[in-house]
């Protein structure tokens, strides 16, 4: 990927910015399915690994991406700007095919405090946009500096009464499909998806997919796990009904 230059790259990272302010995080403009759909061109989740960093340390951005007729995909942002705050613009980077923040110093950290009006001590939230599919999807990730955090573990996944595991899960149609996690509901944010049938109760630890009679019978299936420090999991498998 060529980053733009000269004029083209101001045009571009001013679009971005004007962009990133009215659209909602880890969504796509003219979003109209369901937002439990995989079928669909949408960025599912934004991932910054790991979500929390301390002085000098470094962190890289990825996300989990669907697109219509296709199996999802984890990419780089194709185009990444700092919102706020501009001060510390220069922690985002564009190295080796993959955009990083580094953490700056104590000193720029606590500077950056003030400009937020932050208490001392308290970790700066770093506001990243990203943009994909020739910026047609575009969100933010806010990535916490000065304090280490790591992303959340997947556990105790359960899919159709069974432990979650790596293959292609079978399902039968016409019923319902038990699906589980362990989060806590009141502080984590589940979000179950899939383009193999219809899944109900999406945004809820323990979920239930159906394949019914207009339902497409094979695909993926989903889950994404947020936790109240920004961290995001996820994990995809291959799902068909029969």
């Amino acid at each position: 990927m060529k980053r733009p230059h000269g004029r083209a790259a101001v045009a571009t990272l001013a679009a971005l910015g004007a962009l990133v302010t009215l659209v909602p995080l880890e969504a796509c403009m003219g979003d109209l399915d369901p937002p439990w759909q995989l079928d669909h061109d949408r960025i599912v989740a934004v991932r910054a690994t790991p979500p929390g960093i301390a002085a000098g340390e470094t962190s890289t951005i990825d996300a989990l991406l669907a697109r219509k007729g296709e199996p999802t995909r984890v990419a780089p942002p194709e185009l990444a700007m700092v919102v706020s705050p501009a001060s510390l613009s220069d922690a985002l980077a564009f190295d080796g095919g993959r955009w990083t923040v580094t953490a700056p110093s104590e000193a720029r950290l606590a500077a950056a405090r003030a400009e937020l009006k932050l208490d001392p001590g308290e970790p700066v939230p770093l506001q990243v946009g990203v943009t994909y599919a020739n910026q047609s999807l575009v969100a933010t990730k806010t990535i916490l500096l000065g304090r280490a955090a790591d992303n959340p573990a997947l556990v105790n996944v359960m899919l159709d009464g069974k432990p979650a595991n790596d293959g292609q899960l079978t399902v039968g149609k016409l019923v319902k499909v038990p699906l589980s996690i362990d989060a806590d509901d009141t502080i984590d944010d589940v979000a179950w998806l899939t383009s193999c049938g219809t899944m109900h109760d999406f945004d809820l630890p323990a979920a239930y997919l159906e394949v019914e009679a207009t339902d497409p019978e094979a695909g993926e299936l989903a889950v994404v796990l947020r936790d109240a420090s920004g961290g995001v999991a996820w994990n995809v498998w291959q799902i068909h009904a029969e």
